[in-house]
């Protein structure tokens, strides 16, 4: 009687299947610092000298594939404007224009994915070498359970480029493994989505890997990986996913600039990943 009853306190929990989400041109057809630029232009963080700078970067970001040097100079262009942004403005722009930025550009069926591993009883996270503030409430948005993003510094209520932990490469692995721990998750069930061929680590850490819109390169990575490609086309608008995700989207609206400053700052301030 006494064994029966120490058995549930003594066995471990039994380890269940998640959804690991990247960001930028995976949930969302865009990075995060495009969809923001002209509200942050309009509400006067961002210059037209600063904005025109860095246009090149962006444009050869979305239309070319992620590569470690493209994604450092959009970085590296993105960090020079947000080092000294006020937090408070910055979150007042973004619940400002949220739905304006981000509505049309999620993807319908990355939502519709988040859906299925739901009702299969998967946690779903969205992993993203983004700032926290900006990631998590654009999770909570999707309806995501948990996020892993990077940590920028803070002082005297801005932003100072300083950055406590890069989400980036191996250390997005590093985190998931950690997060899998800490939950119970078991990484050979689970299964990870990007667009990147940065994001090799984390496809590499589930036993299933999805590439989005992979251009050849990253295609041929996932023949050899045995990753399986996605296209991504459909577009879905937040206020059509019902009135609980809007209410929880303007919320969210607080974080999701800081995104833009991440994405940058995190690499600027280093010369390899975390």
């Amino acid at each position: 009687m006494s064994q029966s009853s120490a058995t549930p306190s003594t066995s471990a929990p039994q380890r269940r299947a998640a959804a690991f989400f990247d960001l930028d041109k995976t949930l969302i057809a865009t990075s995060a610092a495009t969809a923001f630029a002209r509200p942050f232009l309009l509400g006067g963080l961002l210059s037209r000298r600063a904005m025109l700078r860095s246009a090149g970067a962006q444009v050869a970001f979305l239309l070319g594939s992620a590569t470690e040097g493209r994604t450092e100079r959009v970085r590296a262009q993105l960090s020079a404007m947000v080092a000294g942004w006020d937090v408070e403005r910055v979150s007042a722009i973004v619940a400002e224009n949220l739905h304006e930025a981000v509505d049309a550009v999620l993807y319908a069926e990355a939502l519709e994915l988040v859906a299925r591993h739901h009702a299969a009883g998967e946690d779903v996270v969205v992993v993203s070498a983004s700032s926290e503030e900006l990631v998590r409430p654009i999770a909570d948005l999707v309806g995501a359970d948990a996020v892993i993003a990077s940590r920028m510094g803070v002082e005297d209520g801005r932003y100072t480029g300083d950055i406590a932990f890069y989400a980036y490469g191996p250390a997005k692995a590093q985190a998931m493994r950690d997060l899998a721990e800490r939950q119970g998750y078991d990484l050979a069930a689970s299964s990870a989505y990007t667009d990147s061929a940065t994001d090799a680590p984390m496809l590499r850490a589930v036993g299933r890997g999805y590439v989005v819109n992979p251009d050849r390169a990253l295609r041929q990575m996932a023949a050899e990986e045995g990753w399986t490609p996605l296209v991504f086309r459909r577009r879905v608008l937040v206020r059509r996913l019902g009135a609980t995700r809007s209410a929880r989207a303007t919320v969210a609206a607080g974080a999701v600039v800081l995104a833009v400053a991440l994405l940058v700052v995190a690499r600027a301030r280093r010369t390899g990943p975390a």
